[in-house]
């Protein structure tokens, strides 16, 4: 059986930061989805999707820890570049 990946990702601006990225994704928690957030520095949408893309691994496996230990802030999971 293959494994379900989730594929909703949205690119946003961080208004808030210094020009950076902040990419919206969920992540498949058990029966349910998970929003994360991955604040990044990129200045461009291509290049912090592309960031995703080569360590999307890590930041699923990341998010799963910090839902495991509670560390859900207004529903969302927050990510930094790593």
């Amino acid at each position: 059986m293959a494994k379900s990946v989730a594929t909703d990702v949205r690119i946003a601006r961080d208004d808030a930061g210094q020009g950076g990225k902040m990419i919206v994704f969920a992540l498949a928690i058990g029966a349910t989805r998970q929003v994360c957030q991955l604040e990044t520095s990129f200045g461009t949408r291509n290049q912090a999707f592309a960031y995703l893309q080569r360590n999307r691994t890590a930041f699923e496996q990341r998010a799963r820890e910090l839902f495991a230990r509670g560390e859900v802030t207004d529903g969302i999971i927050h990510l930094t570049m790593i």
